[in-house]
């Protein structure tokens, strides 16, 4: 015999329910403009007093979607007055909260077409494009306040950038181009986006414009940069963050060598590069990739051979005793900032091209701080302490 005494349609319970509470709340809606229309006239509906300022003309009927469904409003209508509700913002089609549930909706990922599908699902109405619009230029605000809040309260000895390309529309033409991303950790060990700009080309002029930016809002203490090898990013770092080395990301560093190597020696060529950075210091590091440049020749790799010799310097920087041993496996690579990108490309892609750099910046933005906004950022990622210890032992 089964123990279930009571069975519950859940669907059909919370169902009734949303009815029986649209109901009550439209009774009592209706009940509150029809106590503030008395209000404004000066007297109830069909009162006679020698104080009345205004009169009743009837009423007319607006919907107003809420989360448990559509409520009929009957609004006063009054000659001799303008009824202003302080119930309800005039022109008011939605509550607060289902606008603010279909943007959230749209910066997590969901195409203005899904949102507007999803709203005539749950709320039996759409949402026009031009509320949506008019909703994100107040989310726009607040994202422009973040790009360029102050970061004076902490310093960031690792500084992680990249740029993700996208499609724009310029000049009536498709063209891609680039938006910059700086990923900080802090001296407290955790990580930040501090910076992100329309990157145009990601020419030297343009990192030098995004540095100089970051710099203008309180950046300090960088004692290494990680990064691709992208034009103009080296010199920049030289001239801009003298205090900083640059390290080219290991991974992307590979892939160019693996690149020039035919597919006959590809397998040889990635475990002998992955010996090279196996390497417990930077001078046995430098041997190592010699020894596996001079295989490559004898192999007819010289273009490979080639690509090692030019780019191993500055692919080893994380071995250099300035920096501690348990942080070079996370400052060796670009991962965490491609990981970023990845997820920033899975919302852009969803648009195609933009018409211009600002909304393309701006979708970019809302991504990232959603993406960031849990335990991304409220996570210790590297035990600072340890770099700490270095930097007194050097001076």
């Amino acid at each position: 015999m089964s123990n279930q005494i009571l069975q519950v349609d859940e669907n059909m319970l919370e169902t009734k329910l949303d009815r029986l509470v649209s109901r009550k709340g439209e009774e009592l809606l209706n009940a509150m403009l029809d106590a503030e229309a008395d209000e404004i006239t000066g007297a109830a509906r069909y009162e006679r007093a020698s104080g009345r300022r205004a009169y009743r003309a009837g009423h007319y009927e607006r919907n107003l979607t809420v989360k448990a469904g559509t409520m009929t409003l009957r609004v006063p209508k009054l000659k001799g007055a303008v009824f202003e509700s302080a119930v309800i913002e005039r022109y008011r089609r939605r509550e607060q909260s289902v606008e603010e549930a279909l943007i959230d909706m749209y910066l997590a990922g969901v195409s203005t077409r899904q949102v507007d599908d999803i709203s005539r699902l749950l709320w039996g109405e759409r949402m026009p494009s031009q509320t949506l619009s008019d909703k994100l230029k107040r989310v726009y605000e607040d994202i422009d306040q973040w790009r360029n809040r102050p970061l004076a309260a902490h310093s960031y000895p690792y500084l992680f950038v990249d740029g993700v390309w996208h499609k724009r529309t310029w000049g009536g033409s498709v063209e891609n181009v680039s938006v910059l991303v700086a990923i900080g950790v802090d001296d407290t060990g955790h990580r930040e986006v501090v910076g992100v700009a329309e990157g145009m080309k990601e020419d030297k002029a343009s990192w030098e414009q995004f540095v100089r930016s970051m710099i203008e809002r309180g950046l300090r203490g960088v004692r290494l940069v990680v990064g691709d090898r992208c034009a103009g990013l080296v010199s920049t770092v030289n001239s801009m963050l003298p205090d900083a080395r640059y390290q080219r990301c290991m991974v992307h560093f590979m892939r160019n060598v693996l690149s020039k190597v035919s597919h006959k020696h590809a397998a040889w060529a990635a475990s002998a590069l992955k010996a090279v950075f196996a390497m417990e210091s930077r001078q046995a590091a430098l041997e190592k990739a010699e020894q596996v440049a001079t295989e490559m020749e004898s192999k007819g790799l010289k273009a490979a051979a080639s690509c090692l010799r030019e780019g191993i310097s500055e692919t080893t920087t994380y071995l250099l005793d300035d920096y501690p041993v348990e942080h070079r496996r996370r400052i060796r690579t670009n991962n965490m900032i491609e990981r970023l990108n990845r997820e920033i490309r899975r919302r852009t892609i969803v648009v195609g091209s933009f018409p211009d750099g600002r909304s393309a910046l701006m979708l970019v933005c809302a991504r990232i701080r959603y993406v960031t906004a849990n335990q991304w950022s409220a996570r210790r990622y590297l035990d600072m302490s340890r770099l700490d210890g270095i930097m007194q032992s050097t001076d």
